[in-house]
């Protein structure tokens, strides 16, 4: 599964910086709106020390992590959904990923400009959902007649998502986002921006964000959301475990002596399915799995001591993976 992230937010508010924190790439960063115009993409390493150790006691020739692909998008501006600033351009980038990371800007510096003037943390983060929400408002009432006439030509499915739209449509004008309706065939379709998952990454110093605006974000938005110096630290580890949180993401785990490897999965996966992310024809051949924990099997110091244990389980195809499992996959 491959888990890709777009960073968003007004110009100048340290998405580029992110980026390069993250990738390790060189990216140009400038203190004027637009520096970035296409997107940016680099892919990131998860670190997961399970790995290691699992690795260590299988004496793996390689270790696979599982990785991120980030999107540096530039930034967006008031009437991005009309195209002001390159909008629709850089809107249409966002479609292209499961989740946002927002950077909302909460430092002080004169010198480096803000493109509304001021530092204003709530402000700046209206500013950018409206503008998601005025994007899909244009998509949903775009595809919304097109499902009318479809409907008169009598198509259920046109009627049923014709139903779904109507519902998408009053939540938007409400100004609300579409996160909870994410689930739906057609929002999935129409890869709404107000449906993908959000983290706020405030940069700089919590003191300028007052805890009621941390609050109103919560009760308005719903988001998660961390407090970051990108100037000063470089633990980026809560980001990516936050990223996995926000998206039900799990990891399990293959090991032997040729590597070992962590694999991406949503929580809720079964068996066969989570063995098809391996490869699609251990999903269609599915017999069983072999099951334990990495933590038992770091214990039982290799396959085989946790075998002679009875550490090792017998997994049909309705088992649920767990994070952390390790499996070994049975198939024809």
């Amino acid at each position: 599964m491959k888990l890709s992230i777009g960073i968003i937010g007004l110009p100048n508010v340290g998405k580029s910086t992110l980026f390069q924190m993250l990738t390790k790439q060189e990216v140009n960063i400038a203190n004027y709106p637009f520096a970035t115009i296409d997107p940016n993409v680099g892919i990131v390493e998860v670190p997961d020390s399970r790995i290691d150790a699992l690795a260590k006691v299988s004496q793996s020739q390689k270790k696979i992590y599982a990785a991120i692909e980030f999107y540096d998008i530039a930034g967006l501006v008031r009437g991005a959904y009309k195209g002001e600033g390159l909008g629709n351009q850089f809107l249409s980038h966002i479609r292209n990923v499961e989740a946002l990371v927002q950077i909302v800007r909460c430092f002080p510096q004169n010198d480096i400009v803000h493109i509304e003037g001021s530092v204003d943390p709530l402000r700046d983060i209206e500013i950018i959902e409206m503008e998601l929400i005025f994007k899909d408002l244009e998509t949903v009432s775009k595809r919304m007649e097109k499902l009318i006439s479809e409907v008169r030509g009598g198509s259920k499915q046109a009627k049923i998502d014709l139903e779904v739209l109507e519902k998408a449509k009053k939540i938007l004008e409400e100004g609300k986002l579409l996160y909870p309706l994410k689930e739906e065939k057609i929002i999935k379709e129409l890869q709404l921006l107000t449906a993908k998952p959000q983290i706020l990454l405030f940069n700089g110093k919590k003191e300028y964000v007052d805890e009621k605006i941390l609050e109103k974000i919560n009760r308005d938005f719903g988001f998660k959301f961390l407090f970051f110096d990108l100037k000063n630290s470089n633990n980026l580890s809560p980001l990516i475990q936050l990223s996995y949180e926000i998206l039900d993401l799990i990891s399990f785990f293959t090991t032997g002596e040729d590597e070992t490897r962590a694999w991406t999965i949503k929580k809720g996966t079964k068996a066969p399915e989570a063995a098809g992310v391996i490869h699609s024809d251990f999903e269609k051949g599915f017999i069983r799995a072999e099951v334990i924990n990495w933590e038992k099997l770091i214990e039982a110091q290799g396959w085989n001591n946790a075998k002679q244990k009875g550490w090792i389980r017998l997994e049909g195809k309705e088992y649920i993976v767990k994070d952390g499992d390790v499996l070994l996959i049975r198939h024809n």
